[in-house]
């Protein structure tokens, strides 16, 4: 086995191969960014090298200073992870050109398998189904549009070279194909430095299926069965499972030997994903082939009994696949969510900042057993900890949560408890979003299809409601130092507001920033102080307020006959409350604080986020309708357009083409109608 590795990646994939090395005793090396110089997976390493600044191209894509970090540490071979240099065959050639091990598939594999068009002409020849479309070299926009109105509509468009949603585009109609394509194409040369597209029919209601393979230098290749991956916003994954649903064992062998099949076409080595789309009446049709370990590959591993970490270090080193296909049971299932960095109701859009405070579920680090199966009913894979900053450089994963449970209900039961756990304070996350996801009914009663999530939009995205009273008990509780440590046997040095003759009452005021300025958004929260405890009232009603226990920010208390507990995290005027499995933030208006000036809006049309302008569509003095696009900025690899929020004037464009932007900064001034 190899004593030394490099790991050419960062976050939480670069942590999970450090864990699974060190449980082999192989030693790794670490390569960061400046702006990573103190992240979780440089600590984790034996060794950590500085590659280069916070841009991937100037650091983490830096194939040949990558290698020669490997070659003066003494590393052997080298982990792609997932992402950046992964599928790039010029990297893995080089590699073994200087004398290293890839740890992954030859880089005429990733040819094979790494343009979509040309991948999908191999699987013809090799007999696997396909989704009917246009998968050829031409790409004049009229010819292509010909295409798409010859396969009929819907059509999606798809970077060839692409992958993780980004270069796609579904076009309902043939007068809106020019300006898809002209989206697609850029987003695609931004991504992958290359702006090929393929069309093909898109498929209404489908499920997206994958299959794990594996296949070793030895001739033999494998698949550990499937994972369902339907749930998905903007074509990316949200939730994962295994097995998938409702997959009968016949259609499971059949996926799995054409899975194979497509491996065993390219002569592939080391672990890969074939994904496949499938219609609701079971037929199913290649997608493409993921070169790579997959973000998802822990659903796999609970429910298989096995750790493809160390099944990619044993195979990169020439031994033969630890298992037999026969030997490739399924025990459970296993479900993973991925927690990002986000905002879902502003359509998803990354959320930059400092993770404040971070609360992960208690979970048990991933291990095998003595009997081959996972002992761990919930596991956390994170790159990140408490203090670490998410920054605009790279994708905004702060967590993978991943459940086992004997079936899909006792799993389901597991994932909706472990998200009530996740605590996170300092940026927006996907979290509550999740939790409606996981405990709606089309996902707990397996309704899957990949447009699960825009079909729920009105269950999954509900209108702001007034915060409960439970939440403003807490909170108020924790601003009025209620409960510290205090000498309770000198009612003088208590800090609840005890008085000797008579009670005192307190006005607290609060606004709920996801709504305020609607109504319901403020509230006013009275708090008496007695001889015996407190009393809270809102809006007149009134109920006794006791606390029972307090564990640093954990706080137990009686409301009336309720017994409630939560969670309070402060952070500067807000005021985090987590309970019931819920997360409100309140912001507290201090009446001593002076009022600081508010933004003005001055119908200024600002950047949702950190990025760069790649289109401009209108022109100072131009009038515009309400929804006309304005703006179109590019973040995280993803196109963002900016729309006229009425009609109205353009009265100054302040970026150009090709401008960096600041999160919030002003793109254009506009003035309503």
């Amino acid at each position: 086995m190899f004593t030394k590795i490099l790991i050419a990646n960062r976050g939480e994939i670069a942590c999970r191969v450090a864990a699974t090395a060190r449980r082999m005793g192989v030693k790794t090396v670490a390569v960061y960014s400046e702006a990573d110089a103190g992240a979780k997976h440089v600590a984790v390493c034996d060794e950590a090298v500085l590659i280069g600044p916070a841009a991937a191209k100037d650091s983490y894509l830096r194939g040949q200073k990558i290698i020669d970090v490997a070659k003066a540490t003494g590393a052997q071979a080298i982990h792609p992870g997932y992402g950046f240099l992964s599928e790039n065959a010029e990297f893995a050639e080089a590699v073994q050109a200087a004398g290293l091990v890839f740890i992954g598939p030859p880089g005429s594999s990733m040819r094979a398998m790494g343009s979509k068009s040309a991948a999908k002409q191999l699987m013809e020849g090799a007999n696997v189904p396909l989704v009917p479309g246009y998968h050829g070299d031409e790409q004049d926009p009229a010819f292509l549009r010909q295409q798409a109105d010859r396969i009929g509509y819907p059509v999606l468009l798809k970077a060839s070279a692409g992958g993780g949603g980004k270069g796609m585009r579904v076009v309902e109609r043939s007068e809106d194909f020019e300006s898809a394509l002209a989206s697609c194409k850029r987003e695609a040369i931004s991504s992958f430095g290359d702006d090929k597209v393929l069309v093909e029919k898109y498929l209404i209601r489908p499920r997206h299926i994958e299959i794990q393979v594996f296949a070793d230098s030895h001739g033999n290749c494998v698949y550990l069965h499937e994972r369902d991956c339907s749930v998905q916003r903007r074509h990316q994954k949200v939730l994962e499972e295994a097995p998938a649903p409702g997959m009968p064992e016949d259609r499971r062998a059949a996926m799995g030997e054409a899975a194979v099949n497509a491996a065993r076409a390219v002569g592939y080595v080391g672990a890969g994903t074939v994904e496949f789309i499938a219609n609701q009446d079971g037929s199913f049709y290649f997608m493409e082939m993921n070169t790579r370990l997959q973000v998802e590959h822990p659903v796999t591993e609970m429910i298989t009994g096995t750790d493809l970490v160390e099944w990619q270090l044993r195979v990169a080193f020439g031994e033969p696949l630890p298992k037999k296909q026969h030997e490739l049971a399924i025990h459970g299932h296993a479900i993973e969510a991925r927690v990002y960095a986000e905002n879902p109701e502003k359509g998803f859009l990354p959320s930059i900042g400092t993770l404040r405070h971070m609360d992960a579920p208690r979970a048990v680090e991933f291990e095998l057993g003595a009997d081959g199966t996972n002992p761990a009913a919930v596991r956390v894979d994170s790159g990140v900890r408490e203090g670490d900053a998410i920054s605009p450089f790279y994708d905004p994963m702060i967590a993978k949560l991943i459940v086992w449970g004997a079936d899909r209900t006792q799993a389901l039961a597991r994932l909706a408890q472990a998200l009530g756990e996740f605590r996170i304070v300092g940026l927006a996350t996907n979290i509550a979003f999740l939790k409606r996801l996981v405990e709606g009914e089309a996902f707990s009663s397996a309704d899957l299809d990949t447009g699960l999530i825009e079909r729920h939009g009105a269950a999954l995205f509900p209108p702001a409601a007034p915060v409960p009273l439970r939440a403003l008990a807490l909170a108020a509780l924790v601003l009025s130092e209620a409960g510290q440590a205090a000498n309770e046997s000198d009612p003088w040095s208590r800090p609840n507001g005890w008085r000797m003759n008579g009670d005192y009452r307190r006005t607290l005021s609060f606004a709920d920033d996801y709504s305020a300025g609607q109504e319901g958004g403020a509230y006013r929260v009275g708090l008496t102080y007695r001889h015996d405890g407190w009393e809270i009232d809102l809006d007149g009603q009134r109920q006794r307020l006791e606390l029972v226990k307090r564990d640093g920010a954990e706080l137990s208390l009686r409301l009336g006959d309720t017994a409630l507990h939560g969670c309070v995290r402060r952070d500067g005027a807000l005021f985090h409350v987590f309970t019931g499995g819920r997360h409100f933030t309140l912001a507290y208006n201090d009446p001593m604080a002076h009022a600081g000036e508010a933004e003005a809006a001055g119908g200024r049309l600002t950047a949702p986020m950190p990025g760069k302008v790649v289109a401009v569509l209108v022109e100072s003095g131009k009038i515009v309708a309400k929804g006309e696009p304005l703006v179109i900025m590019e973040a995280m690899k993803m196109e963002h357009t900016i729309a006229a929020p009425s009609d109205g004037l353009v009265e100054e464009v302040l970026y150009g083409v090709g401008d960096q932007v600041a999160d919030g900064a002003p793109l254009l001034a506009f003035k309503a109608a």
